[in-house]
């Protein structure tokens, strides 16, 4: 004879326990015994419902007992429930499955979120023990991460917007350990875009070997398959065959190459004494109002700097036009395209939580982890680039 839950005697149980410290929910917590009463009446009404389905009933198939499994969940602590049986064994529950030892997505979600913050599987194990006081084994962990892949697969294959007002491209070093054990070098190249309402966003990532001007077309060309027709200004580093390759997929987007990035190779050349000095003669240059008088300052830094730093002059003006794209523009664009401190501020985030990864074991594991750090970025950040009106009013018409 089934046991009847007594609320009356759970209740004043559970008054008790609190006054006395009992926590309301986790390990011990007091409304854990209220959990196991409603999930077991759910189960019982499941499996009339299987029974009332089945032509068998009344027959051949009926009530066959209760099993027992420990199942655990962050919010209810930790408890024995009585799954009920049917004698033909067809009775599949769904409320809680037959495997299923932990309860609703709360634990998963509160693993990925850890897995997204850096933390290893034996960590992330070792938390969930000391803060909720359930043992959860790095085995089950890396399945909840791993249900993360076909989110991510859709996520690089879904179809884009089919213009784009800008684009940034740039590609970071990780470690990947392949076959045997050997740890190679991969450049994982992203690619940062604005939409024509403003919005920011991450169209893709890919690894490779190595960056190039090869590879690069390859990621571009994707983008056009999923769906991109055109874009208006590209920002990029001073890669090699980086315009070329553009220009080959978007005949009719803009290419600026990074001006910092220009300025940061000059500096590696010029002595600390000039540094300063240097610095503010540059600044005429990148700062100006116009083309005309940035040439112009151009000028000046040659006959300046021109005999002691000629590698460095050389540079600016064999690069002048792809450096100086922006000065076609209004301030409220130059702002956001002479540099592409937009996706290098991306790549800090994910840099500042992937670096005390080393090796990743498969480079789906490093996959899993950036595409959940920019999903959590995503979900934290307005991706809204502020005052987008006042810059919307270029010759993004041309879309």
């Amino acid at each position: 004879m089934e046991k009847t839950f007594n609320f009356e005697h759970y209740k004043s149980e559970a008054v008790a326990g609190l006054l006395n410290g009992q926590p309301l929910t986790g390990k011990d917590g007091v409304l854990t015994p209220l959990i196991k009463e409603f999930l077991e009446a759910a189960l019982a009404v499941e499996l009339q419902a299987h029974l009332k389905s089945s032509k068998d009933y009344g027959e051949e198939n009926r009530r066959n007992g209760h099993m027992s499994k420990e199942v655990r969940s962050l919010g209810g602590g930790t408890f024995d429930l009585a799954t009920p049986r049917d004698r033909l064994g067809t009775f599949e529950p769904k409320i809680v499955a037959k495997r299923q030892v932990f309860l609703g997505d709360a634990l998963e979600e509160k693993i990925l979120l850890m897995y997204a913050h850096g933390m290893s599987y034996e960590s992330i194990s070792n938390e969930l023990r000391q803060i909720y006081g359930i043992e959860v084994s790095t085995g089950f962990i890396s399945e909840v991460t791993d249900k993360v892949i076909p989110l991510l697969n859709a996520w690089r294959t879904r179809l884009l917007d089919r213009v784009y007002s800008f684009l940034f491209l740039d590609a970071m070093h990780f470690r990947i350990k392949g076959e045997g054990g050997r740890v190679e070098s991969r450049m994982l190249h992203l690619v940062y875009g604005v939409t024509t309402e403003g919005k920011r966003t991450v169209l893709g990532m890919y690894l490779a070997a190595t960056e190039g001007a090869k590879y690069w077309l390859q990621v571009l060309s994707d983008l056009k398959s999923r769906g991109v027709e055109d874009v208006l200004i590209v920002s990029v580093d001073g890669l090699k065959g980086f315009e070329e390759a553009i220009k080959t997929v978007f005949p009719k987007a803009v290419v600026q190459t990074c001006v910092v990035h220009q300025i940061r190779h000059s500096m590696k050349f010029v002595s600390d004494k000039d540094i300063k000095d240097f610095m503010g003669d540059l600044k005429n240059i990148y700062q100006a109002a116009t083309r005309e008088q940035a040439e112009e300052s151009l000028e000046v830094l040659d006959q300046k700097w021109g005999k002691k730093y000629a590698p460095v002059i050389s540079s600016w003006r064999n690069n002048w036009q792809k450096l100086s794209a922006y000065f076609d523009y209004p301030p409220v664009i130059r702002k956001v395209m002479y540099t592409t401190n937009a996706i290098e501020g991306l790549n800090r985030q994910i840099r500042k939580i992937t670096k005390s990864k080393g090796a990743f074991p498969p480079e789906t594991a490093l996959f899993k982890l950036v595409y959940l750090i920019i999903d959590e970025i995503s979900k934290k950040k307005n991706n809204a680039i502020p005052n987008w009106g006042e810059r919307a009013d270029i010759d993004i018409k041309r879309f």
